[in-house]
């Protein structure tokens, strides 16, 4: 067996929000909680402290006067960026350790050929190149992206973001490059209000699949076989990452879809079937006893014997 990996720590529970708001700490303990019980013998890594050459890679993305805004707001001990998006005097330093800890998951994930897990916070699918919102601060997927393809013979990438709410941000970030593939399934119409069906990108590389309320788990698997899949298969990435959102389970108060636990691991599972390299990254999931069993359950489906996870001669070929 191999033991599942994940990168984690304490410091990104120093990201907090104003009371009673919905990305609170306390979404991580519950995912620790779980996957310890779940996986006694998973593997547990901190992520590599954050350095100079960090900077490089987000102003890949974002602008430096944004990145100097979030700075500075922090060391003025907080504030907010929009009616739902809160920094504290923490915020600029743990997610710039949340964005390591996704470049260090594409780093594992090349060299051991397996999935990783990044559990790590504030999310960052909603955050623009100017300024973040929806709870998001840096847009971790799309930085992650752009890193993997400096890495040798990492030559495509693909995002599949099954967040509840549309990535606008990782969409926007992204989709200009032709070497980068994103594919979102999201209720519709629902938060940010973006992804609609009929917009490809700039080179055929985006699939939006627009979920209607009260979709269920039948519904997100037809989507998978007839759309995702395929799409996924032509493009044949070298790396997948998954912006994992856990809120369009049933039980999530932000969402209207009905999704379970086992939903998210057919769908882990079908992703095993495009490529093992695989980066998987918190993004949403509010209810706290809903989202820790999901992550168990994707998890789960990855925690193969090592015959099943023998690779075909295109991953032997990457080191």
């Amino acid at each position: 067996m191999f033991p599942p990996v994940f990168i984690y720590s304490d410091r990104f529970l120093e990201h907090r929000c104003r009371q009673f708001h919905f990305e609170r700490p306390e979404r991580l303990l519950a995912i620790c909680r779980h996957l310890q019980e779940a996986f006694p013998r998973a593997e547990w890594r901190e992520p590599t402290p954050v350095g100079e050459g960090l900077t490089s890679w987000l102003e890949k993305v974002h602008s430096r006067v944004y990145l100097e805004q979030l700075t500075r707001i922090a060391a003025e001990g907080g504030g907010w960026l929009d009616p739902d998006t809160y920094l504290n005097d923490q915020s600029d330093r743990v997610a710039r350790l949340a964005v390591q800890a996704w470049l260090d998951g594409v780093d594992l994930a090349v060299q051991r050929q397996q999935p990783i897990f990044v559990l790590a916070r504030p999310p960052g699918h909603h955050a623009l190149r100017e300024r973040g919102m929806g709870f998001c601060l840096l847009a971790n997927g799309a930085i992650a992206s752009h890193y993997a393809l400096s890495l040798p013979k990492i030559t495509r990438v693909a995002i599949l973001d099954w967040d509840v709410h549309h990535g606008n941000g990782t969409q926007a970030l992204v989709e200009d490059h032709p070497q980068i593939a994103y594919c979102s399934l999201h209720e519709f119409p629902a938060y940010p209000y973006t992804g609609d069906g009929g917009d490809r990108g700039h080179h055929n590389n985006v699939l939006n699949l627009p979920m209607p309320t009260g979709s269920t788990g039948e519904t997100y698997r037809a989507a998978f076989q007839d759309q995702v899949i395929p799409f996924l298969q032509q493009f044949n990435p070298d790396l997948l990452i998954i912006s994992a959102g856990y809120d369009a389970h049933r039980d999530d108060p932000l969402s209207s879809i009905e999704l379970e636990e086992a939903d998210y691991g057919w769908m882990m599972h079908q992703c095993l079937q495009i490529t093992h390299r695989i980066v998987v990254g918190l993004e949403g999931g509010y209810d706290l006893d809903a989202l820790g069993r999901s992550v168990v359950a994707s998890v789960q489906a990855t925690v193969l014997d090592g015959d099943a996870l023998a690779l075909p001669h295109k991953e032997q070929d990457i080191a």
